[in-house]
């Protein structure tokens, strides 16, 4: 089974692009599984994972491609928690969404997506915005 770690933020900016990545890979409904996770900065109204719209959204699309799904949620720093995960699920990849970021539209990464590729032990994928 190809284990993934998708990252999703609250506003879901490429996610329909990380979403593409999931369900193109070759056998996705028979062998992947995919943990979608949402890193909280801060929670103090105790929101679940499944509150996030971008969640919600995500696992519908992925069950109904018939990929079998799981949710994480963490709290604090982004990077650390994602980093984190990807270790305790044995994550064959991480996916995570890239963002522009001045106003000429060239797409740059993000401090986290940044983090995230300098750090990571394993691959990751950065979808791009979404058109």
């Amino acid at each position: 089974m190809y284990e993934i770690l998708l990252c999703v933020d609250a506003d879901g900016t490429s996610l329909d692009r990380q979403l593409d990545a999931v369900t193109d890979l070759p056998s996705a409904a028979d062998e992947v599984h995919a943990t979608i996770c949402h890193v909280f900065g801060e929670n103090p109204s105790g929101a679940s994972v499944t509150q996030i719209g971008a969640v919600r959204r995500a696992l519908d699309r992925l069950e109904d491609a018939g990929i079998e799904t799981s949710v994480a949620e963490e709290s604090g720093d982004p990077t650390d928690a994602i980093l984190r995960l990807a270790t305790e699920r044995d994550a064959d990849a991480i996916y995570i969404g890239g963002r522009k970021r001045n106003p000429s539209g060239k797409a740059l990464f993000g401090s986290v997506t940044q983090s995230v590729i300098l750090n990571a032990e394993r691959p990751v994928l950065v979808a791009g915005l979404n058109d």
